[in-house]
């Protein structure tokens, strides 16, 4: 083998090490921001559980063929917009008017309606979480929008699991007065 190819592969498998590394510690970094962003834009977990893995396996090809990334979180949420952008259109072409579903005869069946009531109305609660006092829009953004477990929290925030849980506790009760009062604004 000339020195010149076995320069190059010592090279080339010294700069898949790095790349695999530097994706390592990404996946570790931005990993479940990444999912939570696209729950968030989805409304399904295993969609976007998958939409993230292809978004690592898509930037792990990229390194692959040499190409740099300045700025791996951006990059990283660069390619995951995209993913999701290409799952709207596939769902955009995949749907039906109601009109047309009740002609062929679909009735929607009470389970559904009140999922899609339940959705809704945790879509709107996790909206006014913003309006919550200082105190408890942390925490409850963490617990109920990012998924966090109450160790996790802790871990962030340096306060007591048992701390959490009862800001949390107070901020559910204070969330659901919010939309109480939201609901008889619109009654």
């Amino acid at each position: 083998m000339p020195l010149d190819t076995a320069t190059h592969i010592m090279a080339s498998k010294k700069q898949n090490k790095k790349n695999s590394e530097e994706l390592t510690m990404a996946h570790h970094d931005y990993g479940k921001s990444l999912n939570s962003y696209a729950y968030f834009k989805l409304n399904d977990k295993a969609t976007g559980e998958n939409l993230v893995q292809d978004t690592f396996t898509k930037t792990w090809v990229y390194l692959v063929n040499g190409g740099k990334i300045a700025m791996m979180k951006a990059f990283l949420y660069h390619i995951l917009n995209n993913l999701i952008i290409d799952e709207y259109r596939k769902k955009k072409n995949q749907t039906e008017s109601l009109d047309n579903l009740l002609e062929k005869g679909f009735e929607p069946k009470e389970e559904r309606s009140q999922h899609l009531t339940d959705v809704l109305d945790g879509k709107a609660a996790a909206g006014r979480i913003m309006e919550l006092p200082e105190i408890y829009k942390k925490v409850m953004h963490m617990r109920f929008v990012q998924s966090l477990s109450l160790a996790e929290i802790s871990l962030l925030t340096g306060q007591t699991k048992n701390a959490i849980a009862v800001k949390i506790h107070r901020g559910l009760v204070k969330l659901k007065v919010l939309c109480e009062r939201k609901l008889a604004v619109v009654i």
